[in-house]
């Protein structure tokens, strides 16, 4: 008997990445310690492994325990969505909620350089820069004189949160930003064939660069990482296929639709939950599901909701169901959204074409005529650049921007994602988009409604009342 249990670091200060990689490997097929192996290697013969078992013979999963924190400084907020569009990895970037962006900082892409749009397009930007800045002053004097008047005490963190909360909606999509990343070496290597596949200059740039640095550490996993024609290919030939297609004005008759979904995920669930606890096949577990009594349902809903608290994950077996959502949300609360990447996210590109939100807070502030011309220059400027290049074209487009989203997600995605969403600190525009999906959601319940209740007095409604002068302006 051996009951010499052990549980220790390997320190990433003293082993490289591929290293500690070939070291979790070869305990497959090796008796001794973790630490015995590790000792016994070298750079050299980790690579020389990785080039054998992974790259020859397409063992990816080794690639996993190859671990980097990559730092990427001054991109723009259109790059950063590339970046952060890779589900297994971790992000931390810089937030338009807490910080004050600076004049400059905004990307100029060598496309618009080699072009004779260059003028057009810093005007354009620098002017949504300046009435930026020009506006964080008056939402600050309006909120001290709201204060005095109804008697309130705002702190000075509430009074600059409204501030960054409404002004983030002049800053165009050119903004740039500091991104942390931790990443895998398989997961790395799936997010630069994406980069290097993009259609722009700045993405395929910032991909080539990060392989660069990658190397360093990584010289075997991501040697042969190179752009994707698949990629590329999806990305040419389908808007011309949809060229080709019958024009067809077809508006959403709402601005949240719940346009898919299993109608019988409660009773899959439910299913599921059983079969992980019994030891009965799925077919006849199903069939007794729909036999059932009452009481013993409530039992099960207790069992899966019932003793959940703010801190506790959800059981896995709510993951059986599906529900697909087709959203028009301001650019704003899609930079929010995305961070969402357990849901199957598909946005359509930043465009001016479905209209944009005025905060509540920017009309009252007297500011309405001010922002109205930033958006029409935006709007203006987009349709010159757009016969030029048309992903480029999306730099100039601001936050106040309409986006269609088409997300993906089950059950216990959802659940994470509106208690998230829904709390009183999220920004408003993203608790509008929450507590629509959960009432849509809720509306499709039959045995789990009361158990699946926002913690809010909110509606979607309220918060376009107090909030939005308007959610769809042209």
């Amino acid at each position: 008997m051996n009951d010499n249990r052990r549980v220790y670091l390997l320190d990433s200060r003293e082993l490289s990445p591929e290293t500690i990689a070939v070291t979790f490997a070869k305990t497959s097929r090796s008796p001794q310690s973790f630490d015995q192996i590790a000792h016994e290697l070298s750079d050299e013969k980790s690579s020389q492994f990785h080039e054998k078992w992974v790259v020859g013979y397409g063992h990816a999963s080794v690639a996993e325990h190859a671990v980097l924190h990559i730092a990427v400084e001054n991109i723009s907020r259109l790059a950063v969505e590339c970046l952060e569009s890779n589900r297994l990895a971790s992000y931390t970037e810089k937030s338009s909620r807490y910080q004050v962006w600076s004049a400059d900082h905004f990307f100029i892409p060598d496309e618009i350089k080699k072009s004779n749009l260059l003028d057009l397009y810093q005007k354009a930007v620098r002017t949504l820069f300046n009435k930026y800045h020009d506006a964080l002053p008056v939402i600050r004097t309006h909120l001290e004189k709201e204060a005095q008047s109804r008697n309130k005490d705002y702190t000075e963190r509430e009074i600059h949160a409204c501030c960054m909360d409404v002004c983030r909606y002049y800053l165009p999509a050119a903004a740039t930003a500091n991104v942390g990343m931790t990443i895998n070496a398989r997961s790395l290597e799936h997010a630069l064939r994406k980069m290097l596949s993009h259609p722009l200059e700045e993405v395929r740039q910032i991909g080539s660069e990060i392989k660069q640095v990658a190397l360093t550490h990584l010289p075997a996993l991501i040697k042969y990482v190179e752009a994707v024609p698949y990629l590329k290919q999806a990305c040419q030939q389908t808007p011309k296929l949809l060229h080709s297609l019958p024009s067809n004005e077809n508006q959403m008759h709402n601005w949240c639709e719940l346009v898919d979904l299993d109608e019988k995920f409660e009773e899959h669930i439910l299913t599921a939950l059983s079969y992980r606890f019994g030891e009965t096949a799925y077919g006849n577990l199903s069939q007794a599901m729909k036999a059932i009594s009452d009481d013993k349902k409530r039992e099960l809903h207790d069992i899966l909701f019932g003793n959940l608290n703010a801190h506790d994950i959800p059981l896995r077996e709510l993951e059986y169901s599906w529900f697909v959502f087709d959203i028009l949300m301001d650019q704003g609360a899609y930079f929010e959204f995305k961070r969402h990447r357990m849901m199957t996210q598909t946005p359509q590109a930043l465009t001016p074409h479905e209209g944009y939100a005025v905060p509540r807070l920017l009309v009252d502030a007297g500011l309405e005529a001010d922002f109205k011309e930033g958006m029409r220059l935006a709007r203006d400027t987009y349709e010159q650049i757009v016969h030029y290049n048309q992903a480029v074209a999306s730099y100039v487009i601001p936050n106040a921007y309409n986006r269609r989203v088409l997300a993906g997600l089950n059950l216990r995605t959802a659940m994470h994602f509106t208690q998230l969403r829904i709390a009183p600190n999220a920004h408003f525009a993203i608790r509008r988009v929450a507590n629509r999906m959960l009432e849509l959601i809720q509306n499709r319940m039959q045995l789990f409604r009361p158990y699946f209740q926002a913690q809010t007095t909110e509606s979607w409604q309220s918060i376009e009342r107090e909030y939005f002068s308007s959610v769809q302006s042209e």
